[in-house]
């Protein structure tokens, strides 16, 4: 399962270059349609690897960064109520940059860089877009994407589900990190037992050693 994961980067990476390549230079409306897209993708895609990876930790997880980032930034809003470039309501903060850098920054410190560097460059053109749309102010999108960043780094830990990977018949079995775990315990604690009074077997040769009667 690990290996398809590992195509969810270039694919992030493939989709966002496909999304920039059709946009001309002045064509606002594309940009802004190629945000929205990225919107929802991104958290598609970190709600994806969680699937691949059959890591219901790391969803849990993601979803807390989620709930606090919406709940946050929909407070502010309606709290605030900052008016658009384009006259609207609700300008600060951004909820698109708030999400794409909540997911973002989820993928990068839960499964590392690898995920993190197209996920971050796709969260940065969804900010881009939501300024060049003249939907958001500039500080709009940077408190949104702090927003997005600060609540991910709370909930989210690395993952560590495939530490180690005996060979099974020549080929790689990755076991989860928590088997090692449990197995390390059992045998602390086999290492710690007492004899409980009973004693230990005698070597080969060795005598029985008794206590003197008082």
């Amino acid at each position: 399962m690990k290996r398809y994961t590992h195509h969810a980067a270039p694919l992030l990476a493939g989709i966002l270059l496909g999304l920039t390549s059709r946009v001309g230079a002045g064509a606002s409306d594309r940009i802004e349609l190629a945000g929205d897209v990225l919107q929802y993708l991104l958290p598609a895609t970190a709600a994806g690897l969680t699937l691949g990876y059959k890591d219901g930790e790391g969803a849990l997880q993601f979803g807390e960064s989620a709930v606090l980032t919406l709940g946050v930034t929909y407070g502010l809003k309606y709290s605030i109520d900052e008016k658009r470039p384009n006259g609207r309501r609700h300008s600060f903060p951004s909820g698109h940059s708030s999400i794409s850098f909540s997911s973002a920054e989820f993928m990068r410190k839960r499964y590392g860089w690898e995920y993190g560097i197209p996920a971050y460059a796709a969260a940065s053109f969804v900010a881009y877009s939501r300024v060049e749309a003249r939907e958001h102010h500039p500080h709009d999108v940077i408190a949104g994407a702090s927003i997005g960043i600060v609540s991910s780094c709370i909930f989210t830990r690395r993952y560590k589900g495939w530490d180690i990977e005996p060979e099974v018949d020549g080929m790689a079995a990755p076991l989860p990190s928590s088997t090692t775990t449990l197995c390390g315990s059992i045998l602390k604690n086999l290492d710690a037992q007492p004899f409980e009074g009973k004693k230990p077997p005698l070597r080969p040769g060795q005598k029985a050693l008794t206590s003197p009667h008082v």
